[in-house]
């Protein structure tokens, strides 16, 4: 895991994504970001950096470095909103680099900075459909507590 942003060329799929204002954390091999268009309150987006357009194509560094990201990434959602679920969704129909949406779910609507995020397609498949209105300002907000909530190395 690193503090700096120097190390990793953004592919296009990062880059749609918001990097790097978006980003929440790196690792040599994934970076995780939060995603800008929040389907769930907490939504990420945690992207490859090989240039790897199919899952199988990563090397056996990034699936072992996958397993202490995930960790991770759980550990920080649950401390910063106690989600009731988490869905890992890998579709890369659109934005063709590996890539997955991270979405956290919740049962009942959520409270953050003043915001209310509800959860559309709780208890079924989410809706990537349905955004809660945020902005960069909130977005912000978000992306700084859910990096307050991050595990030390």
């Amino acid at each position: 895991m690193t503090d700096h942003l120097s190390f990793v060329d953004f592919n296009a799929t990062m880059r749609k994504f918001g990097a790097p204002h978006t980003i929440i954390c790196q690792y040599q091999y994934w970076t995780v970001m939060l995603r800008p268009m929040q389907a769930t309150l907490g939504a990420l987006v945690l992207a490859a950096h090989e240039p790897a357009q199919v899952f199988s194509q990563l090397s056996s560094g990034s699936f072992t470095e996958l397993h202490t990201v995930t960790g991770h990434i759980e550990f920080a959602l649950t401390t910063a909103f106690h989600y009731d679920k988490i869905n890992y969704l890998m579709l890369m129909m659109v934005d063709p680099d590996v890539h997955f949406h991270v979405l956290p779910r919740y049962a009942q609507q959520q409270q953050f900075a003043g915001n209310e995020f509800i959860d559309a397609g709780w208890p079924a498949v989410p809706n990537l459909g349905h955004i809660n209105a945020t902005d960069a300002t909130m977005n912000q907000l978000i992306v700084k507590h859910i990096q307050a909530c991050w595990p030390e190395p």
